[in-house]
């Protein structure tokens, strides 16, 4: 025991480290500063690397004969034109904003309008969190998985690092933010999948060996459910088959890769479920074997999501390593973009290593550590599980029904579909029919300003819900309407349109239809 703790320390003075007079972990403001900044420039070297295969290969590994290019001016080039990549950054940063506004203490409310009123464009439970914010929705019940249908998507997953960046050894400090803003956008899954990663990070500042830090951030979330229950697979199956990810990746998609919720990735190939992405995130680390670009190459590599993967796989290590540890090859364009502001916000990379650094400070002195001149005295921190949360329990999809309705004002405006089981989702969109192929590109103007379709929806003859549907991409409902919490057995879904403006269209592709599982 003597000799382990002996060598315990002298691990942790090599890297920065020491035991403080009251046995918690002691870095130095120099090692905490490498750590974050290593967290912030990981990701976005990850986040690069994986942007061109992003979901161009689902339910299918990229090929070894497939490569995966990269140079020194690979994220400026991204960066200057094709900056929508850095979504999972931006959102990041909308809540380091909101932080460095109203402090520590903030809201769900403060962090659920900054995100819904930006002007950036969002998708799965993002956007439906946004539509709900907007019509009046406050959180948790906008990520709610009766009022969001993408609940289990990896959308909080992608964008709670600045919780764990900011909460250095500090479990459970991450995870109070986490419920703040985790639930605006998602619940079950979803928020797991958040409060996982923000965890991974929290450990990283105060452990180096990265199978550690994913079983310690695995205890967070709860054993009953379905993202424990996916994660602890990979966990097990890389101890079986230490050499073989791709054997693990097959055993995964066997077992956990239909998704279920998520409407458009429901009986298709694509799967942006949490937890699905969240174990390729933890193939990368745990067969990465601590090499940069190993680790980001098995993420990439397992498809889907393929760069928000690599970019949280890569900032763990970045936030092990610290900065300056990156390797050459990745961090050499790194200096042609950090005085550079994502879009849609004022903050550059160099201003989020400050932000977060201050941030960390307050948090390490809010939870009972210490800062002083030289070095910050983490508190120690343990942290419970969260509460269990389930979403869809008991449902299977019954079908999808193709509809292939294109409906104008001169059309009719009324259609009713039977079908039975539990719950419906009404897939589709609406838009400009003078700009019919530029639907995520229309500008105020050409959506007729904030124009939208008022569509009232009866589910046997009852009025379940009236949708106000906004032709401006960055405003609209992600479907056109679902209903959960059906009684068994035969329905009728009505649609009446009431109120079309006059350049307007809706497109309705298909019907989604859930059962209750058989038992």
């Amino acid at each position: 025991m003597r000799t382990s703790c002996l060598l315990l320390a002298v691990l942790l003075l090599i890297s920065g480290c020491s035991l403080g007079p009251d046995a918690g972990l002691t870095l130095t403001h120099e090692t905490l500063r490498n750590k974050i900044k290593g967290a912030w420039a990981a990701q976005t070297i990850g986040v690069t690397y994986g942007g061109p295969t992003e979901f161009r290969y689902n339910k299918r590994i990229i090929p070894d004969s497939v490569e995966i290019s990269w140079s020194d001016t690979m994220m400026q080039d991204w960066m200057s034109n094709r900056p929508g990549l850095y979504d999972d950054v931006y959102m990041d940063l909308t809540f380091v904003q909101v932080l460095e506004e109203k402090g520590l203490d903030a809201p769900a409310m403060d962090f659920a309008h900054a995100y819904a009123e930006a002007d950036y464009w969002l998708w799965h439970a993002n956007q439906q969190g946004r539509y709900n914010i907007l019509h009046g929705l406050e959180p948790p019940a906008s990520g709610h998985w009766t009022n969001n249908p993408h609940a289990d998507d990896i959308d909080f997953q992608i964008e709670a690092d600045f919780a764990g960046i900011m909460s250095p050894g500090m479990p459970a400090g991450a995870m109070e933010i986490c419920d703040r803003v985790g639930h605006i956008m998602n619940s079950g899954d979803g928020y797991y999948g958040g409060v996982f990663v923000a965890g991974m990070y929290s450990y990283a500042f105060i452990m180096n060996d990265v199978p550690s830090i994913t079983r310690r951030a695995l205890a967070l979330i709860p054993e009953a459910s379905t993202f424990h229950q996916c994660i602890a697979d990979v966990i097990e199956w890389s101890e079986q088959y230490p050499q073989d990810w791709k054997r693990n990746w097959q055993l995964l998609e066997d077992k956990w890769g239909d998704d279920i919720g998520c409407p458009d990735g429901a009986l298709r190939d694509f799967n942006i479920d949490a937890k699905l992405n969240a174990a390729y995130v933890v193939l990368g680390l745990l067969y990465g074997e601590g090499d940069f670009e190993k680790t980001m190459e098995i993420a990439t590599r397992a498809g889907q999501d393929s760069d928000c993967n690599p970019a949280t796989a890569a900032a763990i290590l970045g936030t092990v390593r610290g900065y300056d540890a990156i390797p050459g090859k990745w961090s050499r364009g790194l200096s042609l973009i950090e005085d550079m502001d994502f879009q849609y916000t004022t903050i550059s990379l160099n201003e989020a290593y400050e932000l977060s650094y201050r941030h960390a400070l307050q948090m390490i002195r809010r939870n009972g550590g210490e800062v002083s001149d030289e070095w910050v005295r983490l508190p120690q921190q343990e942290a419970a599980p969260a509460s269990l949360e389930q979403n869809f329990p008991g449902y299977a999809i019954a079908g999808k029904t193709p509809l292939d309705l294109r409906l104008t004002k001169s059309d009719v405006l009324s259609h009713s579909w039977d079908f039975e089981g539990i719950g419906v989702v009404l897939r589709g969109k609406v838009g400009n029919t003078e700009f019919p192929d530029k639907y995520a590109l229309l500008t105020e103007e050409e959506t007729l300003g904030y124009a939208s379709v008022t569509a009232r929806f009866y589910i046997d003859d009852e009025l379940t819900k009236t949708m106000d549907l906004p032709l401006y991409f960055i405003k609209r409902a992600h479907e056109l309407f679902f209903q959960y919490q059906l009684q068994p057995g035969s329905h009728t879904l009505r649609m009446e349109i009431t109120d079309m403006p006059g350049k307007a269209y809706v497109e309705i592709p298909d019907m989604l239809v859930y059962t209750a599982k058989e038992k």
